[in-house]
């Protein structure tokens, strides 16, 4: 795996059981990271993506830990220095989402959502940070949304979370981008993912792209991937709108 440009490197996905988290996995493997596979409530599918990446030739851990949980948190990046040596990616992909109109949000409805976007972004960072600090090098990509910047109804609570992603991911790479460190986020539009109904419509507000379909979960991955080559090591604190032109406008 020598000629990989991520080879000996390891990359932590939250969320990365299903969808754009598993998308990912998938291709920081193939770039030659081993890939700690987080998940909080399936564990079949945690292990299946480990078993899917050790196929492309990377070794791979499952990690069941809900990021909201410091404790939890703490213990899976042990697991992944005691299985790797350390952490020198981070993507930040767990959330959770769903539609409530505000009125009948539950505090903890709005609780929930926020915390496991910005506190997992918090202690997982907290946690990473030092170990990439160690190195002299390291990548942090955070996941956005299309909500967060053109608004929809009834998401208050994650566009909320997802708009001090912005903050948070603008702060951390000021902070240590003299550490070799950098902080990026991806803001998917819409994207053909396998979504629970507590999700919700897809969408729910019409807004045109220029580019007449949904995007796919490897688009997106593929800008994370390049977001923690070694070659884009010049940018950072940006935020990459991966969503088909939309706000080029329409008709």
């Amino acid at each position: 795996m020598t000629d990989k440009p991520l080879a000996g490197k390891t990359a932590l996905i939250t969320g990365a059981s299903r969808n754009i988290g598993r998308g990912i996995a998938h291709h920081l493997a193939q770039e030659g990271a081993n890939i700690v596979v987080n998940g909080v409530s399936d564990p079949d599918a945690a292990n299946q993506v480990v078993e899917e990446v050790k196929a492309m030739g990377v070794d791979a851990i499952a990690c069941m830990a809900n990021v909201t949980d410091k404790a939890a948190v703490d213990q899976m990046f042990a697991d992944a220095a005691d299985a790797f040596g350390g952490v020198d990616i981070l993507v930040l992909n767990a959330s959770s989402r769903g539609q409530v109109p505000f009125l009948e949000m539950t505090h903890e409805q709005w609780r929930d959502v926020i915390d496991i976007t910005l506190d997992g972004a918090f202690y997982c960072s907290q946690a990473a940070i030092p170990m990439m600090q160690k190195n002299g090098w390291g990548r942090i990509v955070t996941l956005g949304g299309i909500s967060w910047h053109v608004g929809t109804s009834t998401r208050v609570h994650n566009l909320v979370s997802k708009s001090g992603l912005a903050g948070f991911t603008r702060g951390l790479a000021v902070e240590f981008a003299e550490d070799g460190i950098t902080v990026n986020c991806v803001s998917p539009g819409f994207i053909d993912t396998v979504r629970p109904a507590s999700a919700g419509a897809r969408p729910n507000r019409k807004v045109d792209a220029p580019v007449p379909r949904l995007g796919t979960v490897d688009e997106i991955a593929s800008m994370v991937k390049y977001l923690c080559s070694p070659e884009a090591g010049y940018t950072t604190g940006q935020i990459m709108h991966v969503n088909g032109g939309m706000y080029l406008g329409g008709s």
